[in-house]
């Protein structure tokens, strides 16, 4: 344990570049001392003597020199490699050194140490000498921390060099190719947005072994969205297609081979597709809460606003809160079509309006046209309370001042007259409601005086010449009919005349005795006037005096 808190602790940590092009290689692990110096390895002993005072002149700066950890592969097959750590030791040979002891430990191992000796012959000729001791034989894993500690035999009290190392990461394209532990296979994919699929194909994969492939939802972990899809190691084509529902940033192609704690790859084809999470903003109409839950971990700053003119959202004050996993509420918010929720991730933004349908707006500003001005009520669904204010705005301002204000309390589905004194028409109506914690501010205008007195000027025109053109037609069509009339009745008088005289004078025949040649009803009628021409009824006899037909 406490050979793991200096490991954690230690400042003499040596760095690797995981990301170097290649390792070096090594058929076997061995044991390498400079030339002429003859040195065999061993196991340290299971219960080492103590230390001991170390001679004049003797000291860690003194004895290690140039101590370095680096990492080599040793490999039996292209995806059959292991990792090895080689610990390089530099030493000022004395005559009292006989060898060195190199220790390794690793977390929740235990202390692995080996002893290279210096045979008598060797170290008595090269005493006094810099002399390197090379072993390569402790195995460590991709990215594992290991914690080295080189001492000399005899043993020496505090004459040690300690330093700790970590391995490279699987993140090495080398180790990716050819170390078991770090091959994940490497995916490539086309997305076909019209059937929603992936088509993933899968390439440098584990040998003899299958391959697992599915779509998750990443955070700290990935978590799956359905079953795995299984390719046998035995096809010849390593691909499959995945369906999705929706194109999240989070949405991602997990893959790896069909062995024990085999490492992971990930591909997030929508990683940029920030866009698709504005969305599942939830409304509770009674409690007044609206709410929104991130699908994916974002870090965003919600709040709401109020549209405007040109699509311009204006933030509401005090109405802003950073999201990053956890679901987000406003409490006591009025449903208003204006009222919308803007999203802002680094330097974008994105506006949504829950509300615009008016499925849930609660109150309204109605208008009616009376004599010549509006009559402005309000119209609440809800009990509520609301601050009505009267403000004029100049030419070329969008601000509206503010003349005077009222608060007025609606009834449930009951109207409520807008009763302002003052002069209405150029005038707006700012109103707003109070009784909650997030409310827009709506400005209703009204109808403008001299749009009021054109518009009534033109309905009297509007209605005068379309008297005129009802009046006009309908006189000449009857003074038609008159005239037909008369010309109709003079033409059945003169037809009758001539028949009379066809007949021996006699205009009614009436075959009533043999005496009698003719005889014709005395009939006594007054003659009728039609429009200064005379026409009489009937003849009175036969030798009756002819009429006159047309008047003077």
């Amino acid at each position: 344990m406490i050979l793991w808190l200096l490991l954690l602790m230690s400042p003499c940590c040596l760095a690797v570049n995981g990301a170097a092009a290649g390792l070096g290689r090594i058929e076997r692990c061995d044991t390498r001392c400079s030339q002429g110096l003859h040195c065999k390895t061993k196991p340290d002993y299971l219960f080492p003597p103590p230390c001991q005072t170390p001679a004049d002149g003797l000291s860690t700066s003194s004895v290690f020199h140039n101590v370095s950890l680096s990492t080599v592969m040793s490999c039996e097959g292209r995806q059959k490699c292991s990792l090895h750590l080689r610990i390089k030791t530099g030493l000022h040979l004395a005559e009292s050194i006989h060898g060195v002891s190199i220790c390794t430990v690793t977390t929740g191992m235990m202390s692995t140490c080996r002893v290279v000796s210096f045979t008598r012959a060797s170290r008595q000729r090269m005493s006094g000498l810099q002399v390197v001791v090379e072993n390569d034989c402790t195995v460590v894993s991709p990215g594992q921390k290991v914690m080295v500690t080189v001492k000399t035999v005899l043993s020496y009290c505090g004459i040690a060099w300690t330093g700790t190392y970590e391995a490279p990461d699987c993140i090495s394209e080398d180790l990716q190719r050819h170390v078991p532990e770090c091959i994940t296979g490497r995916l490539s994919y086309d997305v076909n947005p019209q059937r929603k699929e992936l088509s993933v194909s899968v390439a440098d994969m584990l040998e003899d072994h299958d391959y697992h492939l599915r779509l998750c939802h990443k955070d700290f972990i990935c978590i799956g969205t359905g079953a795995n899809t299984v390719i046998k190691k035995e096809e010849l084509v390593k691909s499959a297609t995945l369906p999705y529902s929706r194109p999240l940033p989070c949405l991602c192609i997990e893959g790896w081979s069909a062995v024990m704690d085999a490492p992971r790859v990930q591909v997030c084809p929508f990683k940029e597709r920030l866009e698709e999470l504005w969305f599942g903003i939830t409304f509770d109409p009674l409690e007044g809460t609206l709410s929104w839950e991130p699908a994916c971990p974002v870090t965003a700053v919600v709040a709401l606003c109020q549209e405007g003119e040109g699509g311009v959202c204006v933030d509401l004050p005090n109405a802003a809160q950073n999201v990053s996993r956890e679901k987000i509420a406003f409490t006591k918010v009025d449903p208003h079509p204006r009222l919308c929720m803007k999203f802002t991730a680094g330097s974008q933004s994105w506006t949504r309006c829950p509300f615009t349908d008016a499925r849930f707006q609660a109150w309204e500003v109605v208008a009616t046209g009376r004599q010549g001005h509006e009559d402005v009520k309000m119209l609440s669904q809800i009990a509520a309370e609301f601050s009505v204010g009267l403000c004029e705005r100049s030419k070329g301002s969008a601000v509206c001042q503010i003349t005077e204000t009222h608060t007025i309390h609606a009834e449930k589905n009951k109207a409520v007259g807008l009763n302002l004194t003052g002069k209405l028409c150029d005038s707006c109506l700012q109103v707003k409601r109070l009784d909650v914690k997030f409310a827009a501010t709506v400005v209703h205008c009204l109808q403008q005086c001299n749009q009021s007195s054109h518009l009534k000027h033109a309905i009297s025109s509007q209605s005068t010449w379309s008297w005129t053109w009802v009046v006009l037609p309908a006189g000449v069509l009857l003074s038609a009919v008159i005239i037909v009339t008369v010309v109709l009745h003079i033409l059945l008088t003169v037809y009758r005349r001539r028949k009379q005289k066809r007949n021996g004078g006699c205009a009614f025949e009436r075959q009533t005795d043999p005496a009698f040649e003719c005889v014709a009803p005395a009939l006594q009628t007054k003659p009728v006037v039609h429009g200064g021409v005379l026409v009489p009824d009937s003849p009175q006899y036969v030798n009756t005096e002819r009429a006159n037909l047309i008047s003077d």
